[in-house]
């Protein structure tokens, strides 16, 4: 049985955010209480997920979140150009390398295209995401705060999205605010 096979005999895929306080427990599980402080988190401060996409996976046998996965709106100031973040990708340690997080990336990616959406970003191991078409992002866009470049990283969801975009990646109600003074 191959690993996208056992993922999804094994678990349930909800397309809806998990709720909130499992997932908060699943997070602090799988990256640890200072998981806050990292880059992508001040990209989700004050927004909410994209509507459509956002799935959770339950465990058949258990019945415990096992799995989530988020995106969340972001434009590129100061051209305003929309893109998506994703995260967090996260599965619970008792439900690790089984394929669930590769089937969440596959779903999500696949809705996200479905949707109409052409660029999403993440900060992460390349190594990993690089499996699912991740690149390194070029460095003439960059993040708010200190981040690694190196892990921030892009999908073309629409051949060519990223064009020549630059700037700064900002959570969509922050480039409007900006917009508005500008």
């Amino acid at each position: 049985m191959t690993a996208q096979a056992a993922a999804e005999n094994w678990f349930r895929i909800i397309s809806a955010p998990a709720p909130k306080r499992e997932a908060e427990a699943l997070l602090d599980a799988a990256f640890g209480l200072d998981r806050r402080t990292r880059a992508s988190y001040r990209l989700r401060e004050g927004s909410a997920p994209v509507p459509g996409l956002s799935f959770h996976a339950i465990d058949n046998t258990s019945g415990r979140l096992a799995g989530l996965v988020s995106f969340w709106p972001l434009r590129i100031h100061p051209a305003g150009q929309s893109a998506l973040l994703l995260g967090p990708l996260a599965v619970h340690p008792d439900f690790q390398n089984g394929g669930l997080g590769a089937e969440l990336m596959r779903t999500g990616l696949q809705a996200a295209r479905a949707a109409g959406h052409a660029l999403a970003f993440l900060v992460g191991d390349e190594p990993y995401y690089g499996r699912y078409g991740f690149t390194r992002t070029p460095e003439r866009i960059i993040l708010p705060g200190p981040y690694d470049p190196a892990r921030l990283l892009h999908l073309e969801l629409a051949p060519g999205a990223l064009g020549d975009a630059a700037g700064l990646l900002l959570p969509e109600w922050r480039y409007e605010q900006l917009r508005e003074k500008e």
